[in-house]
């Protein structure tokens, strides 16, 4: 579970054949659409699953998606809900020309401002690179990709047999221990498509 995901570009894996995906500094909270009306207000797809926290925060860090780690802060002045959608206000952004800039651009937070999270739940970029294996020692590979599905999250796994899809489910995931950046699995029928 989680309110972000970590890039496959982001994942290196060296040639050693381990990946390492450091922890970002910041998580991405969502993503600006276009601009709303005249005055610099954003139209922003909310991406987290906390979305009533989004008006806790007094920054925003906003980066294009090209380059994440490259940032610029801005002070919030004003933010609702609007259906789907957050309607943001920036200072400095005054008009739409100024909000067209800012167009496609990820909408941030500090990973120190994230919630904490209830035991058992991870962020997305926490699982992505973690070694998988089943329960009998077989290495299968690496978590490269966390899908969102309406019922639960999907783990692709790339390695020697492919790609693999495994569902996040307590059936599945034995044992999940991310400071060891160990997946212990159970590959039920029907998994490997045998």
């Amino acid at each position: 579970m989680g309110a972000s995901t970590q890039r496959d570009s982001d994942l290196d894996d060296g040639g050693s054949g381990k990946v390492h995906a450091p922890e970002p500094r910041y998580l991405v909270v969502g993503r600006v659409l276009r601009p709303h009306g005249v005055l610099g207000e954003l139209r922003v797809e909310v991406i987290t699953d906390y979305p009533e926290r989004l008006g806790q925060h007094v920054h925003f860090y906003l980066a294009h998606p090209d380059s994440p780690e490259q940032v610029q802060r801005y002070s919030i002045e004003k933010i609702r809900q609007h259906k789907e959608i957050a309607l943001l206000k920036l200072e400095g952004c005054d008009d739409r020309n100024g909000a067209d800039v800012l167009r496609n651009m990820l909408v941030q937070i500090p990973v120190e401002e994230a919630v904490p999270l209830e035991e058992g739940e991870y962020y997305h970029f926490q699982i992505a690179g973690v070694r998988v294996e089943t329960e009998d020692g077989e290495w299968l590979g690496q978590v490269a990709e966390v899908l969102e599905t309406g019922a639960n999250d999907v783990y692709l796994v790339r390695g020697p047999r492919g790609e693999i899809l495994l569902p996040a489910i307590a059936d599945v995931v034995l044992e999940l221990d991310l400071e060891a950046r160990r997946m212990v699995v159970r590959l039920l029928p029907g998994i490997l498509g045998e």
